[in-house]
């Protein structure tokens, strides 16, 4: 058995962040274990830049970014376990959980005080999202894509068909058409873009790619190899409007449906889970219903930037440092965040009001000239334009923080010039 006072599960952009902070706090023994055989998540396969503006000030393509984070690795003390599963985490106490892991070199077994979860997320399949007919060769879900083109330098397909207009189905849209192929269209049920307004137009309207607002892909068409899929136009209720199936030719179908975290292994400790976010609810400390337990980057919240992964790494890094320092989180009367109107989610869901906290959210549709207020605190942010698919990242000081009365922190979203509840 390995003994450690920090185990992190995941080498992502979140897990490394994660494990660099611990070490830089003062935490001596600290585990990463990753399934795959190197660090980094998917960051290797995303050779599109984007990445790291906020985090590193620099403009860089996902390998850049890893190996920036890399870097840091190579100069910290720390073990790293690649090429390692982790099939079940056990909590023997408040100061000792169990994280078994299935390795080339046999069964692991580690024990530790604090664990970071940081698995990521997984992409929905069209298993998921109601697509019937036949089931030939030729689909793939844009992840899946992304790794044969950008890992094994494979080409899926010719005549490409993609279904979500997320950012990875926008920018799987355009690296297709840069190696030839010819995007016929990006179909959405929603009556809005699901990705940033830079990937709709870098990914889209550069290369005068189709995006088909109110579609339905219904069925796929093909004996050995896509052929052809059936599209519908959607009433408001998302209902296929009579008449309006057509049919568009195409040897390969990319899913770009969403992303669901992956916390099966949360799940089954009982941790308690968020039926909106579908992850764990967490602290302001990123610690889940179980103590020494913590959750960051996409297995606590599909971010749409690597950096609010990294930046959530730290968090939770420092949260497990406390943990570990001060023999336990201090019990606190934690905050409940409440929402009011177009908001779908904040987090954290706890706030305890006893230090500064990043929040993230989104809303539920898009809206324009807005205000975000937080009643409490009597605070009042204003928007030009809030969208479903644009994370909103909120400061709240000490400060702020200390000053609210009540057992609750409410966010809401109104009209300038409205008064709430108007």
């Amino acid at each position: 058995m390995y003994s450690y006072d920090l185990v992190v599960v995941g080498g992502g952009a979140s897990g490394i962040a994660a494990s660099i902070k611990a070490k830089e706090l003062g935490i001596k023994k600290v585990a990463l274990i990753d399934e795959k055989n190197y660090l980094g998540g998917v960051l290797p396969q995303c050779i599109h830049s984007g990445f790291g503006l906020v985090y590193f000030k620099e403009d860089l393509t996902g390998p850049e970014f890893t190996e920036k984070l890399a870097q840091k690795v190579m100069e910290t003390d720390l073990d790293i376990y690649t090429s390692t599963f982790v099939s079940k985490i056990a909590y023997r106490d408040y100061f000792e959980k169990l994280v078994y892991a299935v390795s080339k070199h046999g069964i692991k077994k580690f024990k530790t005080k604090t664990i970071i979860y940081s698995t990521g997320c997984r992409e929905r399949n069209i298993y998921e999202i109601g697509i019937l007919g036949n089931r030939p060769s030729g689909v793939f879900t844009a992840g899946e894509a992304q790794t044969l083109m950008d890992i094994y330098g494979v080409m899926p397909g010719r005549e490409i068909v993609i279904v979500g207009s997320g950012d990875i189905g926008l920018i799987m849209a355009r690296r297709f058409a840069l190696q030839g192929a010819n995007v016929k269209a990006v179909v959405e049920i929603m009556p809005y873009p699901g990705g940033l307004t830079r990937n709709i137009v870098q990914c889209l309207n550069d290369f005068n790619i189709p995006l088909l607002l109110n579609h339905s892909v219904l069925r796929v068409i093909g004996k050995n190899r896509v052929e052809e899929v059936e599209v519908c136009k959607l009433d408001e209720n998302r209902k296929c409007i009579e008449g309006s199936k057509f049919r568009i030719k195409c040897d390969t179908l990319v899913i770009s449906a969403g992303l669901v975290p992956r916390v099966e292994l949360l799940e089954d400790l009982g941790v308690t889970i968020d039926p909106i976010t579908k992850s764990a609810v967490v602290n302001d400390r990123l610690e889940t219903s179980l103590p020494g337990v913590f959750v960051a980057g996409n297995s606590l919240v599909v971010n749409d930037l690597v950096d609010y992964a990294v930046e959530q790494g730290e968090m939770a890094a420092q949260g497990a440092s406390e943990f570990i320092f001060n023999k336990g989180i201090n019990a606190v009367l934690w905050k409940k965040v409440k929402l009011n109107g177009n908001i779908r989610f904040f987090i954290p869901q706890l706030i305890s009001g006893e230090k500064a906290v990043t929040m993230y959210g989104r809303v539920l549709t898009p809206e324009e000239n807005v205000k975000l207020k937080v009643s409490e605190i009597n605070k009042e942010i204003p928007f030009v334009r809030v969208r479903p698919s644009e994370m909103i990242r909120l400061k709240l000081s000490k400060d702020e923080l200390s000053s609210a009365r009540g057992e609750s922190l409410t966010f809401s979203i109104f009209k300038r010039g409205a008064q709430l509840g108007e």
